[in-house]
């Protein structure tokens, strides 16, 4: 397979999961790349991300790290044979490749869950929220930069409000809904953004309010993404310049346990539309 020029974040992931199966066989890359007539060199290229692989290759190298998990590999057999060219590669070398990264995650994820308690999050965000979320920073953005930023956001609801949405659920802390990053009717739009979402069956909306007792758990916002079998599930940690995904088995696990536990604790999603209703009634 020929090299890339640049790997994106799924590819990436395609290789760590190989090499993941790898060194729970037990071998080295020099063993893996003897058994399908290989190069270690090229072994590192596949499982850096950098040569892609074919189905073929995937099903051989499962069977060789003896992976019964069938399910798991066809995840990886369709990740390698991928030839998606989505909307967000209109945005290759225009901005940061965190930013397509992202967007492709979401176009293949099978749920979402989103933890939030400053802002609102991306997918819920009116133009007018985004774009002064996107313009706070120093030193500023180019404008042009700006607007492809503010672009970029609005056309990721596509997976919440296209043919095919994808299950959401969201646990938004009262601070996210009271900050306000816009003026007092661009935010009042905002909070009806977020009721009218809030109702659709694919979409969940829970909140957490100042007044519960004993909360300590303010410090973790997530996002989270499901793959097509819980191994390839993705945790994202939100940054300037994009995003950082997560892949540890692991840390997953704890991610989904926190999130329950915030959801646990959160108003229930009709509690939850009336307390957001009454905030924008305040505005």
């Amino acid at each position: 397979m020929p090299r890339r020029r640049e790997t994106t974040a799924r590819q990436e992931r395609l290789g760590v999961e190989l090499r993941k199966l790898r060194e729970a066989a037990g071998l080295k890359a020099l063993e893996a790349a003897a058994l399908v007539g290989s190069s270690s060199a090229q072994m590192s290229q596949i499982e850096s991300g950098i040569a892609g692989v074919s189905e073929e290759r995937v099903r051989s190298l499962a069977a060789h790290y003896s992976c019964a998990d069938e399910e798991l590999v066809g995840a990886l057999v369709a990740m390698a044979t991928d030839r998606t060219r989505g909307w967000w590669e209109k945005y290759q070398g225009l901005l940061p490749t965190p930013f397509l990264d992202l967007a492709e995650l979401e176009h293949h994820c099978t749920y979402r869950l989103d933890v939030e308690f400053l802002h609102v999050p991306g997918l819920f965000q009116t133009e007018d929220y985004a774009r002064a979320v996107s313009s706070y920073r120093f030193p500023k953005l180019p404008s042009k930069e700006l607007e492809l930023r503010v672009g970029h956001r609005m056309e990721r609801k596509v997976i919440i409000e296209g043919p095919n949405p994808t299950p959401y659920e969201l646990v938004i802390h009262e601070a996210a809904l009271r900050i306000r990053a816009v003026d007092r009717a661009a935010m009042r739009t905002q909070l009806g953004r977020i009721l009218e979402l809030s109702e659709a069956d694919h979409i969940t909306v829970r909140v957490i309010p100042f007044d519960l007792d004993g909360f300590g758990g303010a410090s973790n916002a997530m996002m989270y993404a499901g793959g097509a079998v819980p191994k390839l599930d993705t945790a994202v940690r939100d940054a300037p310049h994009g995003a950082g995904f997560i892949d540890s088995e692991a840390q997953l696990g704890a991610f989904r346990t926190l999130f329950r536990m915030l959801e646990s604790e959160s108003l229930e999603p009709t509690r939850s539309r009336d307390f957001i209703h009454q905030l924008a009634k305040e505005l």
